[in-house]
């Protein structure tokens, strides 16, 4: 698979806009329920670099996609979040989780829209500007979807850790620090591992895939693009 400048222009700007948009609503809604942390180190900001991860954002992705993964896997520096200074902890977790892909689902939404302006995008534009549309849309609504899976430190392990009984809650919580091992484990080694033996263990990406063509149906048909 060869990237060519333009395929760099169309996929950037999509994404830097997605995850900037994603951390700083963290950010912010954690301000706004009580703690400042994020905040003081200026993460309630649209400026990306303020939320780039060097590995994460660019190194990771990077090899993946030269390597031909099945599987595109990134992520942006983690937003710092002192729950305790929440006014409410284990309720307030919940908003500051559910901002990010809330956020990132308005953006789809708004693209979807401006899907109707493209009439209107001069002739020499219209490709480039079609093409950088339709990948913050996917972009979008697949980091929605993804952070939303029940696995702490993804912001549906947060979810779940603050809506579940403290019985289940605990346990859950105490896997973060594992998380992202959890996660590449579940999403690259195990479909491997199913290859090398002849069975199809890539059963997470293909729930993954059903839901974002799910969202992406219903915001289809929402702006009236279906």
């Amino acid at each position: 698979m060869n990237f060519s400048l333009y395929d760099v222009s169309v996929w950037v700007l999509p994404l830097l806009i997605a995850i900037t948009f994603h951390e700083a609503a963290h950010a912010y809604v954690a301000y706004r329920l009580g703690d400042n942390t994020a905040k003081d180190l200026g993460r309630v900001s649209f400026n990306p670099i303020r939320h780039i991860d060097p590995f994460g954002t660019i190194i990771l992705p990077g090899i993946l996609l030269l390597s031909h993964s099945p599987f595109l896997f990134g992520y942006a520096k983690p937003v710092p979040v002192n729950f305790r200074n929440l006014n409410h902890p284990r309720l307030d977790m919940v908003w500051v989780a559910l901002a990010g892909p809330a956020i990132n689902i308005v953006l789809a939404t708004l693209v979807a829209l401006a899907f109707h302006a493209l009439p209107w995008v001069p002739a020499d534009y219209a490709k480039w500007t079609a093409d950088n549309l339709k990948n913050a849309f996917l972009i979008n609504i697949v980091l929605a979807i993804f952070n939303m899976m029940p696995i702490p430190p993804l912001d549906g392990g947060r979810v779940a850790v603050g809506l579940l009984p403290r019985v289940l809650a605990y346990p859950l919580a105490r896997l973060e620090p594992y998380g992202m091992l959890i996660l590449l484990g579940l999403l690259i080694v195990l479909p491997v591992v199913g290859n090398q033996i002849g069975l199809n263990l890539d059963v997470i990406s293909g729930i993954l895939r059903t839901l974002t063509g799910y969202v992406i149906g219903a915001l289809l048909f929402i702006t009236g693009n279906a």
